[in-house]
C-alpha cells in the first residue's frame, strides 16, 4: 500500500551533477527519518546520507561537501543533490524510509527499488 519512487538516476560525466527524487505514495503513513543508500556489485549496501523529521543530516565521510540531502515533508518526498561526481559514486542508488503505518501502528523500514547512477567519461 505505500511504495517509494526513485527518480533522477542516469549517466553523467566525472564533475557533473545529478539529482535524485524519492517520493512515498499511499495513504495511511507518516514519514519519520528518510534516507539514501548505495550498492556496487560484490559490496554491502552503504549509508550515503539521511535526514530526520527535523531535517537533521548525516552523510557519509566519502560524500560530505558533495551531496546535500533534503526533504519537502508535505509532498513526501526525500531529494539528494549530488555534485563533484566522481567515478567511484557508480553505484544503485535507494531511497529508505522509516515510517509510521497507521493501520497497525506500528514503525515499518521501507526500500525503493533503486535508481542507477554511473558517473563515466
Amino acid at each position: 500500500q505505500v511504495q517509494l519512487m526513485e527518480s533522477g538516476g542516469g549517466l553523467v560525466q566525472p564533475g557533473g551533477s545529478l539529482r535524485l527524487s524519492c517520493a512515498a505514495s499511499g495513504s495511511g503513513f507518516k514519514l519519520n527519518t528518510m534516507g539514501w543508500y548505495r550498492q556496487v556489485p560484490g559490496k554491502e549496501r552503504e549509508l550515503v546520507a539521511t535526514i530526520t523529521s527535523d531535517s537533521g543530516t548525516n552523510y557519509a565521510d566519502s560524500v560530505k561537501g558533495r551531496f546535500t540531502i533534503s526533504r519537502d515533508n508535505a509532498k513526501n518526498t526525500v531529494y539528494l543533490q549530488m555534485n563533484s561526481l566522481k567515478p567511484e559514486d557508480t553505484a544503485v542508488y535507494y531511497c529508505y524510509a522509516y515510517l509510521y503505518t497507521r493501520l497497525a501502528a506500528r514503525y515499518f523500514e521501507l526500500w525503493g527499488q533503486g535508481t542507477l547512477v554511473t558517473v563515466s567519461s
